[in-house]
């Protein structure tokens, strides 16, 4: 799918997702054809011309101003995640951003190995940009994915996809109690994730085998949200240590090498003298040491 296409989706299905009397849109008691905001009434909003934004959904204008895009990302009542998606989209469109590129080796740097190594007592996972599992630090295995070889972030073409695990795993989605709210979160980041980097043949494959595997993906895909998961919360339920509550935080490390990469380290959580800080403490007792070298945290690999 190109670049046009993919703008084109995305302004079609969220005016679809607008309802006019939200909007203070009059209906004036007539039935509509379809769900959401006629094209004119959204080219109203934004203050353009029903030709234009038409041109613009088709993929006939490839030259919309910051200013345009700002005004209808507002008339779409976009959150700043989705503005800046459609910032993208438009973006490759008017560049011919799409064709395919090899993507380049992802490896963690020795800086963010060490700063897994010092967070030993705090789940921690490296991931990269499109959410394969660079390296893990011993909770970090044991909280996400403890049914899997403690060692294979070491070995590329095995790397676990914490994608692949919440929509296609069953160890996975029982972990999360509100298992739904956590797959939207991981769509709503690839959606972010495919917007920057369009010409990212792995990603595209990726996205292509999780909508023939999963009607849950495809169905979630097709709605054309956009999370930055910088931030959540969730309850988890755990094998080893039953129910805990953790806050899963999203820290970007952008250019990972200087080689347009990025990684991100997924930090979980607890509250002081809660329960849950009881039970993660459970968890880091009865989890077995191992040498990290073969948890996915040696500098470089991959």
């Amino acid at each position: 799918m190109n670049a046009k296409v993919r703008l084109g989706e995305f302004l079609q299905t969220r005016r679809s997702q607008l309802r006019p009397k939200d909007l203070g849109i009059p209906g004036y008691g007539e039935r509509r054809r379809v769900p959401g905001l006629r094209r004119e009434e959204l080219a109203s909003l934004a203050g353009v011309s029903v030709s234009y934004y038409t041109r613009l959904e088709q993929g006939q204008s490839l030259n919309a101003s910051p200013q345009v895009l700002d005004a209808i990302a507002a008339a779409l009542r976009l959150e700043e995640a989705e503005r800046l998606h459609l910032h993208n989209l438009a973006r490759s469109s008017a560049t011919g951003a799409g064709r395919g590129r090899r993507p380049a080796p992802e490896r963690v740097t020795e800086a963010t190995g060490q700063l897994l190594e010092a967070l030993g007592h705090v789940p921690a996972i490296v991931t990269g940009r499109r959410s394969d599992v660079l390296a893990w630090n011993r909770l970090g295995h044991a909280l996400f994915a403890g049914h899997l070889d403690p060692g294979a972030p070491d070995r590329p073409g095995e790397r676990p996809n914490m994608a692949r695990l919440v929509f296609l795993d069953a160890h996975t989605r029982d972990l999360y109690a509100d298992w739904p709210a956590k797959a939207r979160a991981v769509v709503g980041n690839l959606r972010l994730v495919a917007g920057r980097h369009p010409d990212d043949t792995a990603l595209h494959t990726l996205v292509g085998e999780l909508s023939a595997k999963s009607a849950d993906f495809a169905s979630m895909w097709a709605d054309h949200r956009v999370t930055a998961c910088d931030v959540a919360t969730y309850e988890m339920r755990h094998p080893l240590i039953g129910a805990l509550t953790v806050t899963q935080q999203t820290l970007s490390h952008g250019q990972g090498q200087g080689q347009g990469q990025e990684q991100n380290i997924v930090i979980a959580t607890t509250k002081a003298d809660s329960p849950a800080r009881t039970t993660l403490a459970l968890l880091d007792q009865v989890t077995p040491q191992h040498d990290p070298t073969r948890q996915g945290v040696r500098a470089g690999s991959g």
